[in-house]
């Protein structure tokens, strides 16, 4: 049986990798310290003999008895109100974290997969963003905490890729939303549906013409599996280029959820990034992935998911 690690594996992503990896037929050990992931992801998988759980910050360090096959390291604070409240923390499980994953797997002999993100092209001179593009990040931002951290994560990957000859997967996240998302967590889809289910104005920032491309996680889930059992080393964009503008997204929130909010508009964001959109032509070639599901059919699926966990807030 394949032994695989998830660090942040009580997040968002980390616990739908978990469910993923265990159905594959996969022992899963869980690493988390619950910063910003919650134990209620991985409640059901108490309990299951081929899941295990580890409460630890992996900036300290991770130690595992016995054989790895896969490390996926997910551990980081990924919304702007998150990783904005814990910055050092941020940039720590970037590197630090980051560090430690890879030299577990160096030791274990493990193929190890790192979850990067779109924010490392920043604001985007360039679209929709290729692999190949080098981004425009602003260093020393606010949110620059979060995109150096993950652009320090790729840079030690592929220089334990080149040194230590560790066998590395490098994804690149695009917005993925879907159940387990906490509606607290800042980003545009929980806090949308949030406001409008509560009856609240939905706020937009700028004037809403800023894009994103959003991908439902059972997709991403399934380009990740892909990735890691592919032989691509470098950087694979795994998203839906499907774009809309945030105050389109905002009043198809509004008609999913037939609410009477009103949208209000608030001073855009310093570096909020004006567009996101992926171009996916890699991970179609390579992988034979494009996403499946219809972002209404995710955004039904999603609010279903917070009106049966979240009824005090709902």
């Amino acid at each position: 049986m394949k032994r695989t690690l998830v660090t942040g594996g009580a997040g968002f992503l980390g616990s739908h990798l978990c469910d993923r990896f265990i159905q594959e037929g996969h022992e899963v050990i869980c690493v988390d310290n619950f910063i910003t992931g919650r134990p209620d992801n991985i409640a059901h998988l108490i309990g299951n003999p081929n899941f295990s759980f580890i409460e630890l910050d992996v900036t300290n360090y991770i130690y595992v008895e016995g054989p790895l096959d896969y490390i996926l390291h997910f551990a980081s604070p990924a919304s702007p109100i998150d990783y904005l409240k814990y910055p050092i923390q941020t940039l720590k499980v970037g590197a630090l974290g980051t560090h430690k994953a890879l030299g577990l797997a160096k030791a274990k002999k493990a193929r190890f997969l790192l979850a990067s993100t779109s924010e490392v092209y920043g604001d985007p001179l360039v679209h929709p963003q290729k692999e190949e593009y080098w981004g425009n990040v602003n260093p020393i931002g606010m949110r620059g905490v979060y995109d150096e951290a993950k652009r320090f994560a790729e840079a030690m990957t592929m220089a334990y890729n080149r040194y230590h000859k560790v066998e590395t997967r490098l994804l690149r996240i695009f917005n993925t939303y879907g159940p387990r998302m906490r509606l607290d967590d800042g980003r545009a889809l929980p806090t949308f549906m949030k406001q409008a289910l509560q009856g609240d104005p939905i706020t937009v920032f700028g004037d809403g013409s800023q894009t994103r491309s959003f991908c439902y996680v059972d997709d991403l889930v399934e380009g990740i599996y892909r990735l890691l059992m592919s032989d691509e080393t470098d950087p694979v964009n795994i998203g839906n280029p499907d774009e809309i503008s945030i105050l389109d997204f905002a009043q198809e929130v509004i008609e999913l959820t037939n609410s009477s909010s009103e949208i209000i508009f608030k001073d855009l964001p310093a570096d909020d990034p004006k567009i996101r959109q992926p171009d996916i032509s890699k991970a179609k070639e390579i992988l034979s992935w494009k996403p499946v599901v219809d972002r209404r059919e995710g955004l039904r699926r999603t609010l279903e998911y917070f009106r049966k966990e979240e009824p005090a807030v709902v």
